[in-house]
Parts: C-alpha cells; structure tokens; sequence
C-alpha cells in the first residue's frame, strides 16, 4: 500500500466504466492459535455491479492454468472458505471443501463504532472503526473516499472501503495491498460455481459442522473402503507404503492431532470442538 504504482491504480479503477473492481489483500493469520507462527495469502475482493465475491489469490492461477488447457482440471484449495454474496448484503454463501464441495448460507450482520481517529496510507485518509463478529473483537480502518462499503471476507457496512483489518488476538490480518479493474465482469464459473466441473452441494451450516466430526471420527474412510474393494492395488500415503488397514491407525492419530492443533477459525465461535482420542 506504499507504492505509487498503487495509488495510482486504486485512483484510476473509479474513473472508468470497470465492471469488476478488484482488491488484493495479504492476509497474515496463525492457523495454530498457540503458534507464534503465521502463515500468509492473498485474498482477492471482486466488487461486482450486483455481487461481491472473496477467495484466495492462488485460484486465479488454477484458473489461468485451466483457461490455458481446455482438457486442464487442475484442482487446488488454500486455507480460506470462498464467500459471495449480493452487494449491500449481509448473507453470504460460505464454499467449503471436505472432500466433496459443500456451500451453505449465513446471515452475518455486524454493527460498527465509528472513532474520530485518524491516520493517513500514502494519499488517503483512513478513519478507525470497530465491531464484535465470529467471537472476536476487531479493528478496521476505511476509507470514506473510496465509495465501496465492502472489505475482505464478512467484513461490510462501513461509509468506505476496508482498507486494514484486524483482531484483537492478532490472529488475523487482512492488509490491500493493490487493485485493479476490469472492463467486464469477471468470470468466476470455473473455480467457484463449478470447481473443477463439480457443482457445490447445497446444505445447512449444521451438515458442515457434522461432516467435519465425521472427519475427524473417521478420516481415512474414503481410503478404506478402497482398500477393501481392491486389495491388490498399491497404497500410498505420504510416501508410505500402506498394505494394512491397521497401518492405517497411526496415521489416523496423527491427521486427528493437527485437526486439533489446527482449529483457529476465524469466526471462532464456531470453532469445532472435537472429541478427545
């Protein structure tokens, strides 16, 4: 956001007749809530005329790849759920990938305390607000002379766009880093509607919150029942040969241990509180 190939480019994509205006945030965010660890992304914010999407940066290098080779179906997920919504709306549809693509729908709305604190980014004027949302208390600077009332992930409803975000653990962090603007709507058929050619099953956010138990509970399950189907075959996991079903325990208990160490969601009062093994 320092850079004056920034400025101009956020400058211009308001002058011109763009049909999607696009911001791309570093997310910086611990995955581990006890790790001084963080792990960073990019996200990108799709501003359309009657919609607004969020996801991570790396599909629109799946998609390029696919867009590239017609016969390409090359599929990736990152950290991050994949959020549309209407414009001036507060229900968002959340894509999540548990093996199978799910999306379901949630009604987030927040409400802001506006401050009369102040402070500059290069040209622009940033003005301090703050909301309680997802479990967590958190910090915002907008821009009123920006004239979006969007910002990343949930985040919305402020007289400007979001340009900084934060909470108060510092467990995450959405910083724009720049923008650019398209002269029509972006196409996001491939890695949002469709990924990979596979429609999203629609369900409820309680199905979401099952099937990861279930996942933890059981989660090589898929892998088991192909061993039984054909025992023949060669299995690998991680390099490792696998020629029982009872290797597979080891593994289980290990995948159950980072499912636990990884449980820092950022609405984290809907993290999953997961058995003990």
């Amino acid at each position: 956001m320092s850079t004056r190939l920034f400025l101009i480019l956020l400058m211009s994509c308001f002058f011109t007749s763009a049909q999607t205006h696009r911001f791309i945030y570093e997310l910086q965010f611990k995955i581990d809530s006890t790790s001084t660890d963080y792990i960073k992304t990019n996200m990108v914010l799709d501003i359309n005329p009657k919609d607004v999407k969020f996801y991570e940066n790396i599909f629109l290098r799946m998609d390029s790849i696919n867009r590239a080779n017609q016969n390409s179906r090359f599929r990736t997920w990152g950290f991050q759920n994949i959020i549309t919504r209407e414009r001036n709306s507060f229900k968002n549809k959340n894509f999540e990938n548990l093996d199978d693509l799910f999306v379901y729908q949630t009604d987030d709305p927040m409400k802001w305390n506006l401050s009369n604190e102040t402070k500059m980014a290069d040209i622009y004027l940033l003005q301090k607000a703050t909301t309680f949302f997802g479990g967590r208390f958190w910090t915002a600077w907008f821009c009123k002379d920006i004239p979006f009332n969007e910002g990343p992930y949930k985040f919305r409803g402020l007289p400007g766009l979001i340009f900084q975000i934060y909470d108060s653990k510092s467990q995450f962090k959405y910083s724009m880093l720049q923008s650019k603007s398209f002269d029509m709507i972006y196409d996001t058929t491939g890695f949002i509607e469709n990924y990979a050619d596979t429609k999203p099953l629609e369900v409820s956010e309680q199905m979401v919150q099952k099937k990861k138990l279930e996942k933890f509970n059981e989660p090589f399950k898929d892998f088991t029942l192909q061993f039984d189907k054909q025992p023949d075959v060669q299995y690998f996991y991680r390099g490792t040969q696998i020629t029982s079903k009872d290797q597979l325990k080891v593994f289980e208990k290990q995948a159950q241990e980072v499912m636990v160490r990884e449980n820092n969601p950022i609405e984290v009062n809907k993290v999953i509180h997961y058995p003990k093994k």
